[in-house]
């Protein structure tokens, strides 16, 4: 018994017991289903006019049996169309018969090929659905752009037309440009600057005459003739020069006083500090109150740039409280042998128009931002070179061009060096330039009366 019921359960499971195709049953069933797939595509042709047939969808449920006739397990085999609700399978009258199938004339094949040609020609209908549809979207989307760009394109040329109108009203609106001239007239300023014109041809007069000698200097003025005042040019950071020239060739005290007496006045010459009554300035006003040895300068401005209108002031005011014959100008680097420099004044005494220095010339700067740089470098023609001037470390002018200096101070042009400027100024008149090699400082003569420290 135990053999047999496994040669049963193995024929069970063998493939000759599932072979559907060989099985007469499955073979009728199927030729009747699809016979009623058949005529039901041909009723719904005639009811609504279409090619393609409507969705239906077929299930069968069969027992299959094995050759000996017993039952096998529980099978299913189905079909399957999309048509929900039109029929039951479960019910044996809506099944077609064999009979209807051969009425039709339709056999296994034909209606498999009928149905492999619906199925193709409904994925070619879907497909070209689902293209037609992108190329509409694709359409609509490239209908927006365009639109987007254009309407951007004409905002952009009403804002260019608007900007164009607002540009021409304002440069029709623009203002007459006023020349300075203009200016000071409309701020009253020309008659205050003729007035000022006046003021210095006044004054200028009132030098020429005579009428403002010994008007200047704090009870150091005096009636009395000397042979030379020596400005030594210093400046608020230059107090351990001072001590040098102080503690070498400059006498002190009592020395200085018969210095003084012989006819030769000595003095370090500065101006006053930007902001007035700082502390620079009052250590100057201590420092002169001890050495009694300065000369301030009242109205001008110590800077390094300002060093042509310093000589410009101390001829003016030395001129103002001395009556000498000659006034020297020396820097504070510059060691002299005072009693050889003594000497060369009294041989040039009694002699006017006298300049009197190492003479020397030199090119001119033309490139801003270099050392020495000269903004007026354009007068001094196309070779660029200065014309013959003095030396600054060490020179002398007699009266008479000190005195013309101080009458014409407010008209006198500077330029960017001190000895370049009093030169120019001497340059028309009637003086006589005297080169001089005892005064070249920075020469390796031993004739000469000065070096450099």
């Amino acid at each position: 018994v135990g053999d047999r019921s496994r040669q049963n359960r193995k024929q069970r499971l063998s493939p000759r017991g599932r072979c559907f195709p060989g099985n007469r049953i499955l073979r009728a069933l199927h030729a009747r289903i699809v016979q009623f797939k058949i005529r039901e595509e041909k009723k719904k042709e005639e009811e609504e006019g279409k090619d393609c047939l409507p969705p239906l969808k077929l299930g069968v449920d069969f027992v299959v049996r094995t050759k000996k006739g017993v039952p096998s397990q529980g099978r299913s085999f189905f079909f399957f169309w999309e048509r929900p609700n039109r029929f039951d399978l479960s019910r044996k009258s809506d099944l077609p018969t064999g009979g209807e199938m051969e009425a039709n004339g339709m056999s296994l094949g034909s209606s498999l090929r009928h149905e492999r040609r619906w199925r193709s020609h409904a994925r070619s209908s879907s497909s070209s659905f689902g293209s037609s549809r992108s190329l509409i979207v694709m359409a609509f989307f490239s209908c927006l752009a365009s639109l987007y760009i254009a309407g951007r394109l004409w905002q952009d040329a009403e804002n260019r037309m608007l900007l164009v109108s607002i540009l021409q009203k304002s440069s029709d609106q623009v203002p007459k440009v006023l020349s300075v001239e203009d200016k000071l007239e409309n701020l009253g300023c020309k008659d205050l600057a003729r007035r000022i014109v006046e003021v210095e041809m006044d004054l200028t007069l009132a030098r020429s005459q005579g009428y403002l000698m010994n008007k200047l200097g704090n009870g150091s003025s005096s009636p009395r003739k000397y042979l030379a005042v020596i400005g030594i040019f210093t400046g608020f950071g230059s107090r351990l020069s001072r001590k040098r020239i102080r503690n070498s060739w400059l006498p002190k005290g009592d020395a200085l006083r018969e210095l003084t007496e012989k006819g030769v006045i000595i003095r370090f010459v500065i101006g006053r500090s930007a902001n007035r009554g700082d502390s620079l300035d009052r250590s100057i006003d201590d420092e002169s109150r001890q050495t009694k040895d300065f000369l301030i300068l009242e109205g001008h401005e110590e800077v390094q740039e300002e060093l042509p209108k310093k000589a410009k002031f101390f001829f003016s005011s030395a001129v103002e409280m001395w009556d000498a014959d000659f006034y020297v100008k020396l820097d504070e680097n510059v060691n002299v042998d005072l009693d050889g420099l003594i000497g060369i004044l009294q041989s040039h005494r009694g002699q006017d128009g006298a300049y009197v220095g190492c003479m020397k010339s030199g090119p001119v700067v033309s490139e801003e931002g270099k050392p020495w740089y000269e903004p007026n470098w354009w007068k001094f023609g196309d070779g660029k070179l200065y014309f013959r001037h003095a030396s600054g470390s060490l020179y002398f002018l007699s009266k008479n061009l000190a005195r013309y200096i101080n009458i014409n101070s407010a008209s006198l042009q500077t330029y960017a060096h001190e000895d370049i400027s009093v030169s120019s100024w001497i340059m028309g008149l009637t003086a006589t330039f005297v080169d001089d090699t005892h005064l070249c400082c920075s020469s390796s003569s031993k004739e000469k009366i000065c070096s450099l420290t």
